[in-house]
């Protein structure tokens, strides 16, 4: 049995899919699994194990029409079983089904674009799957299962692991010496946010960064993108901090996570890979909801993990899931000194 994997994007989404991963992997039906993702977030899937065959398709390339009928023409050709639209999007949906095989996907109610029900078998959902992991599971055991009906009890929330043996990550064993970084004693501090609802203020990131300083621990302050990167530079001069010198490639990531004391930041892909590679996280949250994708611990989808650690705002109006917001009160309302105490504690 043959089957394929359509998540397309973003980076923490696709750490959120790895248990649903794991199951099919572990499936012993299961032959061949491949997954189907854009050539920006390519480099996330050096983390699958070696057996995952990953395509790509440039959604965002100067001629994406050609990239999809080339890449629609290869999978068309394999065959597959089954496809698992774990994206939920009109784009997502239309890609799977043009593979010619059955597409499952997403309870109805859960689906940010309703159209794209005509082109899926939308996956009934227990009332407690509320978490993204226990969501992705679901539909990925829908052709084992009686996927028409409401199961009679929630599937199990399995925290995202890496094995990086199995990976195609290499160790980067000499990133420390190149970058000048102590090899214990540093916490990072991610101060991206993707959505702007998610950023923190940067008074707010000094103060966590003078409280670690303080301590004897040095901040260091990752980025993505240039923007990103000034912002880095301008709050690790401002409090003794270190700022990354360069954009990390996903072998150098996983070795600098693996070597830090504790990760802190918003609901990102890097808080997301921390977690996955066994490392403590501080995540903050206001316009997204814990508990619907924050770490957790694999007793039940509504308990912190004992490595995982979480600080919400709880604004009146939230969560929101808005990426812009004119009455943006949800970052003002996270206090540092609540991050800073629970550093100090791990």
């Amino acid at each position: 049995m043959k089957v394929l994997i359509v998540r397309l994007s973003a980076f923490g989404d696709i750490i959120h899919c790895l248990p649903a991963l794991d199951d099919l992997l572990c499936h012993p039906e299961i032959s061949e699994v491949h997954w189907l993702v854009d050539q920006r977030y390519r480099f996330v899937c050096d983390i699958f194990p070696d057996q995952v065959q990953v395509h790509t398709v440039a959604l965002r390339d100067e001629h994406p029409v050609r990239s999809v009928w080339q890449t629609v023409r290869e999978l068309r050709n394999i065959h597959f079983d089954a496809i698992f639209d774990l994206q939920g999007l009109i784009k997502s949906a239309a890609l799977a089904r043009a593979c010619g095989s059955p597409v499952y996907a997403f309870d109805s109610s859960h689906l940010r674009e309703q159209s794209s029900r005509m082109l899926t078998h939308n996956v009934c959902f227990h009332p407690l799957e509320k978490h993204v992991v226990q969501q992705y599971r679901r539909v990925a055991a829908a052709p084992f299962t009686d996927w028409r009906h409401a199961p009679d009890s929630a599937m199990t929330y399995r925290s995202p692991h890496i094995n990086m043996e199995q990976s195609h990550c290499s160790p980067d064993d000499d990133f420390l010496c190149r970058t000048d970084l102590p090899e214990q004693g540093f916490v990072i501090l991610h101060t991206a946010g993707g959505w702007q609802t998610k950023q923190l203020p940067e008074q707010a990131w000094q103060e966590i960064a003078l409280g670690l300083h303080e301590s004897g621990i040095l901040p260091v302050f990752s980025w993505g993108n240039s923007a990103e990167q000034k912002v880095a530079q301008r709050l690790a001069s401002r409090s003794n901090g270190f700022a990354l010198p360069e954009r990390l490639n996903m072998s150098a990531l996983c070795s600098l996570l693996a070597a830090a004391h504790a990760v802190v930041g918003p609901d990102t892909g890097l808080l997301h890979l921390a977690a996955a590679l066994g490392r403590p996280t501080v995540t903050f949250w206001g316009p997204s909801a814990s508990w619907r994708s924050a770490p957790l611990n694999e007793q039940g989808a509504g308990e912190q993990g004992e490595q995982n650690w979480y600080v919400e705002s709880n604004p009146a109006c939230g969560p929101c899931f808005k990426r812009k917001c004119n009455n943006f009160v949800c970052m003002d309302a996270i206090q540092p000194e609540s991050i800073i105490r629970i550093l100090h504690e791990l």
